[in-house]
């Protein structure tokens, strides 16, 4: 939780789901290492090798900087490690397209992941807010809880069929400096909109006296104040 949102909380403010998980501010820092390595890889007359390094070094340095901003030292290095492992790939492989090989199939996994979790009614907006409240399984008590949080991570699970849609075309077809412009594009401004828009779908579905996410009502204590209404 930030010191943000607590002050926010504290003066009567409703938090918004930006200032509860600070998405865009780690979204921006990921768009940094692929820039690296493609101005990285058109200096050196597309050398991946050079991509490479320059994509790594500035992953480093994104990470040193988080590090030593207080920042969670767990969400920093998988991070790093995703850079790593894209490093990695392009090296054995000695495309240059590869470097967004990982941002693919890690999309199209996170878009299914967040279609099973509606389906099996743990939907993972509810499980990411729900972690960041302390609230671990509270919030699946809640049943407008999790019919908000639920229509919500559809426009997650948008978001991610989104960049595979126009991330596969354009890696199928080797469009370094597209792949590039499509990752800073659809990465925190992405972001910031689904950020957003999901919190307004939360807000809009759930029913009207609810005293609000961090506060899930189990469904005895719902069908009370149904009643009294």
């Amino acid at each position: 939780m930030t010191g943000t949102s607590e002050r926010d909380a504290a003066v009567g403010r409703p938090e918004s789901l930006a200032d509860l998980l600070g998405g865009r501010r780690g979204a921006l820092d990921a768009t940094l290492p692929p820039v690296a390595f493609t101005v990285g890889w058109l200096l050196a007359g597309r050398s991946v090798i050079a991509g490479v390094v320059a994509a790594l070094a500035v992953g480093v340095a994104v990470a040193g900087w988080r590090l030593r901003r207080g920042h969670r030292p767990r969400s920093v290095l998988i991070g790093l490690l995703a850079v790593c492992v894209a490093a990695i790939i392009v090296v054995r492989t000695g495309r240059a397209e590869d470097f967004f090989l990982v941002q693919l199939l890690a999309n199209a996994a996170s878009a299914l992941a967040w279609v099973v979790s509606i389906v099996v009614r743990w939907p993972l907006l509810g499980v990411v807010v729900g972690a960041v409240l302390g609230q671990r399984g509270r919030w699946r008590r809640d049943p407008a809880l999790v019919r908000a949080y639920a229509r919500g991570s559809w426009v997650w699970t948008a978001t991610y069929v989104l960049r595979v849609a126009v991330f596969l075309p354009l890696y199928l077809g080797g469009q370094v400096l597209a792949l590039t412009a499509a990752r800073v594009g659809l990465t925190w401004p992405l972001v910031a909109a689904a950020l957003a828009v999901s919190w307004a779908v939360v807000r809009r579905s759930l029913p009207a006296g609810h005293p609000g996410l961090r506060h899930p009502v189990p469904p005895r204590d719902a069908a009370l104040v149904a009643s009294e209404k």
